[in-house]
């Protein structure tokens, strides 16, 4: 049976651009109008938009105007959020009309330079996400780190430098999506494309491959191992801290904020996971099986969709959840009633407590004031 459930859906292209497929013999398809997705998924991408915008903005505002907040996971987090609120002001608006219009029409340059930004934006996520993942590892197995204005000098390179490598990555994308005419029942549909013709049958297969190797397989097996090993030295740690010479006590609270600070990375490698692996899954199995595209794809391939653009939203409320610091922060800057004197006076406090733990504690673990003032 021919793969074609759909009259005018995002099929296979990693652009979802209104990929037109023929209906199945003898089968009567639903028009748009008649389709739930035709109003659902703009209306979730109006949220995603909404929400994204908002919660992304705050957290870089919220690093950038506290000098507290500069430090070292941070300059990575900012990174994330930086290519997430790329993605949603430029590409989003376009890409949630594309289950609603039945071709694409916003021209040439904007079908290239949407595929660009969402191969941009997975890939600073992805790689940031490795680097960061990077970065608690050496900050937990070698405490004894350089200074903390080289040590944030050189996170800056880094995050530099990933972004360079994702612009490097999505230029082919860019390169080669196009806006091609289709002809169904007497007229051209024009739709926005990422595999050229020309190219033949093989390159789809090898781009979808590539694309889960480069953008989540390779990244998660590293990820993976950093966090193994990470684990590995805590439990040492814990073991042996009556040992250690900057006594229990304050050795104890540098662990646990250790702990807390790879919990937050954790869940950001997690949420990422559960919103990429399904589009990954989808795009693999079109090019590479056979069988029919019945309504269990259907449904697959358009959760998949949504999902991967629901991960640029999701990181603010990680961090609400589980940075006390954050949390402050974005009750202060968003939620004014909640920022009452009480909380403010707390948080004073705290900078203040950071400030004296961090002059006692420089020589013996310069990543101490990054550690607190992340994961609260």
């Amino acid at each position: 049976m021919k793969r074609a459930y759909d009259n005018a859906t995002a099929g296979d292209e990693w652009s979802n651009s209104s990929n037109y497929s023929a209906p199945a013999p003898g089968r009567t398809l639903p028009l748009f109008v008649d389709r739930p997705e035709a109003y659902i998924v703009p209306v979730l991408f109006v949220i995603i938009f909404v929400v994204g915008v908002v919660g992304n903005s705050t957290l870089i505002y919220i690093v950038v105007r506290n000098k507290s907040m500069r430090n070292t996971p941070n300059v990575y987090i900012v990174s994330l959020a930086t290519g997430d609120l790329l993605l949603l002001l430029v590409s989003v608006p376009f890409t949630a009309t594309i289950y609603t219009l039945p071709e694409w029409r916003f021209g040439t340059a904007m079908c290239k330079l949407n595929q660009f930004l969402q191969t941009l934006s997975l890939g600073v996520s992805v790689f940031t996400l490795t680097a960061l993942s990077a970065d608690r590892f050496c900050a937990i197995v070698n405490p004894m780190r350089v200074h903390q204005v080289s040590l944030t000098k050189r996170t800056f390179r880094v995050a530099a430098l990933v972004w360079v490598l994702a612009c490097v990555l999505a230029l082919p994308d860019a390169v080669f999506t196009h806006v091609e005419g289709v002809k169904f029942a007497g007229s051209v549909m024009h739709l926005c494309r990422i595999h050229p013709a020309e190219l033949g049958a093989f390159y789809p297969k090898l781009h979808a491959m590539f694309r889960f190797l480069v953008y989540l397989a390779v990244p998660i097996v590293i990820i993976f191992t950093f966090y193994v090993l990470m684990a590995r030295v805590l439990l040492q740690s814990s073991r042996h801290l009556p040992a250690e010479d900057i006594g229990t006590s304050q050795a104890r609270k540098q662990l646990e904020a250790r702990k807390r600070v790879a919990k937050v990375v954790l869940s950001f490698v997690v949420v990422f996971v559960a919103c990429w692996l399904p589009r990954h899954v989808y795009v693999i199995w079109y090019h590479f099986d056979s069988g029919a595209f019945d309504m269990f794809w259907h449904v697959f391939k358009i959760v998949g969709f949504c999902l991967s653009f629901i991960n640029s939203c999701v990181n603010p409320f990680a961090l609400y959840l589980l940075s006390k610091q954050f949390r402050r922060y974005y009750d202060r800057y968003l939620f004014c009633c909640c920022y009452t004197a009480t909380a403010a006076y707390k948080e004073a406090y705290a900078h203040s407590a950071i400030r004296v733990y961090t002059s006692i504690n420089r020589r013996n673990d310069g990543t101490t004031s990054t550690v607190m003032n992340t994961a609260g």
